[in-house]
Formats: structure tokens, C-alpha cells, sequence
């Protein structure tokens, strides 16, 4: 399993969006900025986040961009998945019905591929947007301490 720029982008605009939302909109062209991501681009990505109701678009010249759930709420399996689509390491479909192999294909299937998946999904269900953006802001806060001697 690879992901796609689509889904690596959006997780991460997805914590910058964590960020810089304290009860305010978000512009993508200030995304874009920080992230260095075209803007273009990240409309795609951002549609998306809407259709799946992740995120709240607001019109106007004002408008902007907010999460449409408290951050605690949004896991990164949710978000890779509403980029990604389901998060497998072997698609079912790659493993054809040929007889001749199909006992060594269901064992690996079942003992390699299927505990793979579960672990992949496991995990990324297991952090949320607020776990990163707590991490972010605690080492963007480290990397800007200063100590006088």
C-alpha cells in the first residue's frame, strides 16, 4: 500500500487546518502558503474533505475553511479513507481464483495480508486530528524556545 500525494497533503492540511482554527476560517491560499501545496490542487483535495462531511466550506470574502467535527472526533483512518479509499495492503481482486494455488494463496491471505490490513487500520483509527496537532504545536514550540546563558 502506497498513498497518494491526495492523501498525504490532506492529512496535512488537515492538522494545519487543526491549527490555525481556533473558532476561526481557514483560507486555502493560507494553507497553500504554509504548506507549500498549489492551491488548485488543494481544492480537489478539500472538495473531497467536504463531500465527506470532514470539513465546512463558508462562502464569502470572508469564508474560509473549518473542521466540521471537534478534532478529537477525526481520525487519520478517516481522513486517509475519505482520500484513500479503503487502506489494504493487497486488494482482493489482485489475488485471481487459479486452483493450483489458491490453498497457499488463502494461508497467506490469512496469516500475512489480512493481519496487515487490521494492523494498517488499527492504527491509524487509533490517532486523531487533535493527537497531531498537539505534537505539532509542542514541537513547533520546542524549535523556538530560547535559552540565555
Amino acid at each position: 500500500m502506497k498513498l497518494s500525494t491526495k492523501g498525504r497533503y490532506g492529512l496535512r492540511c488537515m492538522i494545519d487546518l487543526t491549527i490555525h482554527s481556533d473558532e476561526e476560517k481557514v483560507s486555502l491560499c493560507n494553507i497553500a502558503q504554509r504548506q507549500g501545496i498549489s492551491e488548485n490542487y488543494l481544492e480537489q483535495v478539500f472538495a473531497t474533505l467536504r463531500k465527506t462531511g470532514l470539513v465546512k466550506s463558508i462562502k464569502g470574502a470572508q469564508g474560509g475553511y473549518v473542521l466540521a467535527k471537534e478534532p478529537s472526533k477525526i481520525t487519520v483512518g478517516t481522513i486517509l479513507r475519505a482520500l484513500e479509499g479503503e487502506l489494504v495492503i493487497i486488494d482482493a481482486q489482485d489475488e485471481r481464483n487459479d486452483s493450483r494455488a489458491q490453498a497457499m494463496k488463502d494461508c497467506i491471505k490469512a496469516h500475512v495480508w489480512d493481519k496487515i490490513n487490521q494492523n494498517i487500520n488499527k492504527l491509524v483509527d487509533s490517532i486523531t486530528l487533535k493527537d497531531l496537532a498537539d505534537d505539532c504545536r509542542k514541537r513547533n514550540s520546542a524549535d523556538t524556545l530560547m535559552y540565555h546563558i
